[in-house]
């Protein structure tokens, strides 16, 4: 599994709009791909301004093999659904590691 780790500056009464639209308009494109196999939103209790969206991918592959069409697409009516009011301030990808169950 890998995860895309994006974390966002939002204007804290634009938080829980910024959640809806990212629900609506993102959530709803990356679901339609294969490999996409689910989403958290993490807000910081101490930090109003701050949202954190982890994605979980099956593959790698599978998440770049999105066109960069859709995602330009997707942005732009997300950018305009919010009024351009968010900044992305840093994005990162997770490869997870499972170790065997063993017994201590």
């Amino acid at each position: 599994m890998v995860i895309e780790w994006l974390k966002f500056r939002v204007a804290a009464q634009l938080r829980e709009e910024f959640i809806i639209q990212d629900e609506a308009i993102w959530t709803t494109m990356l679901a339609q791909y294969p490999g996409f196999l689910g989403k958290e939103i993490w807000l910081n209790p101490q930090q109003a301004e701050e949202v954190v969206i982890v994605i979980r991918w099956q593959t790698r592959e599978q998440w770049f093999a999105i066109p960069q069409a859709d995602l330009e697409l997707t942005e732009q009516k997300f950018n305009q659904a919010l009024g351009g009011n968010y900044d992305m301030v840093e994005s990162k990808e997770y490869q997870v590691r499972k170790f065997p169950h063993t017994d201590f």
